[in-house]
């Protein structure tokens, strides 16, 4: 089985370096495509209460036979659930979806900065940290304003800011904030759903390392030090994304797939959406 590297976050907690991510996976396909993960040997699972797919993840997890403390699951709190309160019973929906007495990583899923004090939703996620029913706390969607304000007002440092990251959009500006508090960056969207795949610079390495283009893609993020978790229900593809460790980028390709970047999102602006469904 292959051995992913895991990432210590500023709390001490560790975390597998390479998830399997449930964004878009449809709730009655999410156990089984969890399940093949977790055969395929992952032990990392990203998922949220936006998603509407945690109940498929706690059934996988249950199904799987692997101990709760084998496998590190992520949920992040839902746009529509702005109140301490609301957070607070959603919170418990989640722990009850995942069959779990907590949860390893716990994300604000967006900052809303023009609809939401997402200084008073934090309070809420340090409130479930502090009760031992997540083991870390963190953010998703955070850019460097958000982050200082954060850290300005409040008591506990994030242990992650899930942004998204590809390299048509490296977001180093996010990143490097991200390092100056000790934060780990996770990289949502690491393939830019799937349009960095035909790129020459990607097409040109693919070819010359013997790798698929996703696995160039998702290895130039493990050598960046993010944590990834792509998504398929593919088993063959599931597969696929946790070849990474037995080769390396050199030097050159690494800033040849740098210089891709273009700013360009495949997700909106977190500093203007306002979603809260």
């Amino acid at each position: 089985m292959t051995s992913v590297p895991t990432i210590t976050l500023n709390n001490g907690v560790t975390i597998p370096q390479l998830g399997y991510g449930t964004f878009q996976v449809p709730p009655d396909e999410t156990k089984d495509a969890v399940l093949t993960a977790l055969e395929v040997g992952y032990r990392h699972i990203d998922t949220a209460q936006g998603y509407g797919n945690e109940k498929g993840v706690g059934d996988a997890l249950a199904a799987s036979g692997l101990a709760r403390d084998e496998v590190f699951v992520t949920s992040k709190l839902n746009n529509s659930h702005l109140t301490h309160d609301d957070a607070m019973a959603s919170f418990e929906r989640t722990l009850e979806a995942l069959g779990s007495d907590h949860v390893d990583l716990f994300l604000i899923h967006w900052p809303l900065p023009t609809v939401s004090d997402y200084v008073a939703r934090w309070r809420t996620l340090e409130e479930i940290y502090a009760s031992g029913r997540a083991r870390a706390i963190g953010v998703s969607n955070f850019q460097v304003p958000h982050l200082n304000r954060l850290l300005a007002e409040t008591t506990v440092i994030p242990a992650v800011n899930q942004i998204e990251v590809h390299p048509y959009l490296t977001n180093e500006a996010v990143r490097a904030a991200d390092a100056e508090h000790g934060i780990a960056t996770e990289a949502w969207s690491p393939i830019a759903k799937g349009e960095v795949l035909g790129d020459p610079v990607v097409q040109r390495i693919a070819g010359e390392t013997g790798r698929t283009p996703a696995q160039v893609v998702l290895r130039w993020h493990v050598q960046r030090g993010d944590i990834v978790f792509p998504k398929s229900v593919t088993r063959s593809r599931i597969e696929e994304n946790l070849a990474l460790f037995d080769f390396e980028l050199g030097a050159t390709d690494v800033a040849a797939l740098d210089a891709l970047d273009r700013g360009h999102r495949t997700g909106p602006d977190p500093d203007t959406f306002a979603y809260v469904g």
